[in-house]
C-alpha cells in the first residue's frame, strides 16, 4: 500500500518514513501543504498521515480540499494541537484518527493498519485465496500452513493482486504502487516480480495470467 506522509519536521518525518517504510509501506514524503495538495492531485494514496501546522498551507485546508473533492481515502492527523476543540475541528474536517505528538512509531503503525482495516471494510487482516493466505499486517504469505519465502517487493505485488483479485490491473499502475518520489521500480521490474510469484504460487490452487496490452489478472481455480 502506498501513503503519503505531509509533515514539515525533517527529524520527526524521516523518523515516521523509514518506520513506515520498514512495515513494507510504499511512501512519499510531502514537507508542506501545498506539495501534498500537488500529490494528492497527481498520484493515488491508500492513506494519508497529515500535520496541521505546515507551511505555506494548513493540514486543515489540505483536508477539507481532500474531502470536498470527493476523496475518501483514510487521513490521520498527527499533530501537537491538543485542545478539545482541535481534535473536534481535525475530526468534523474529515480526519479518520486523530494521534497526538509526541507518539510512539508503533502505535501510529497499529493505528494505521486500524484505519485502512475501517476504511477498506476488512475487519480480519487475512485474505484466502484457493490455498493461498495473505495477512495484510504480518505482511505474510501461507499455502495451506505453509509459509511462503517473498522478499519485500513480492510481498508487495502479491499484497496489491491479491486486493485486485478477479480484476485487470495495469502493469504501470502495479510500478506506480511500488515507487517512491525518491525510488525507482521501472516495468521490466515488475515482470521480474511477477515471474518469482508465479513459481512460488504453484500449487496453490492460484494463479497469475498476463493480459498482453492489458495488465495481470490474480484468480483461483485454474
Amino acid at each position: 500500500m502506498k501513503i503519503l506522509l505531509v509533515e514539515d519536521d525533517p527529524i520527526l518525518g524521516e523518523a515516521v518514513m523509514l518506520a513506515v517504510r520498514q512495515a513494507g509501506f510504499t511512501v512519499d514524503w510531502a514537507r508542506d501543504g501545498v506539495q501534498a495538495d500537488s500529490a494528492l492531485a497527481g498520484f493515488t494514496y491508500d492513506a494519508v498521515l497529515l500535520d496541521l501546522g505546515l507551511p505555506r498551507r494548513e493540514g486543515l485546508d489540505v483536508l477539507r480540499g481532500l474531502r470536498k473533492g470527493g476523496a475518501s481515502l483514510p487521513v490521520m492527523v498527527l499533530t501537537a494541537r491538543d485542545t478539545v476543540e482541535d481534535r473536534v475541528r481535525g475530526l468534523d474536517a474529515g480526519a479518520d484518527d486523530y494521534l497526538l505528538k509526541p507518539f510512539s512509531l508503533d502505535e501510529l503503525l497499529a493505528r494505521l493498519r486500524a484505519v485502512l482495516r475501517r476504511a477498506y471494510g476488512k475487519a480480519d487482516t487475512e485474505t484466502r485465496l484457493g490455498k493461498l493466505i495473505f495477512d495484510s499486517v504480518k505482511r505474510q504469505a501461507w499455502m495451506g500452513e505453509i509459509p511462503l519465502t517473498l522478499s519485500a517487493r513480492e510481498v508487495s505485488v502479491l499484497e496489491i493482486l491479491i486486493s485486485h483479485a478477479g480484476n485487470v490491473i495495469a502493469k504501470e499502475v502495479i510500478a506506480d504502487r511500488l515507487t517512491g518520489w525518491d525510488e525507482g521500480v521501472g516495468e521490466n521490474a515488475v515482470e521480474v516480480y511477477i515471474h518469482r510469484l508465479r513459481r512460488k504460487l504453484e500449487g496453490s490452487g492460484v494463479s497469475i495470467r498476463t493480459l498482453r496490452g492489458l495488465g495481470y489478472l490474480l484468480e483461483a481455480g485454474l
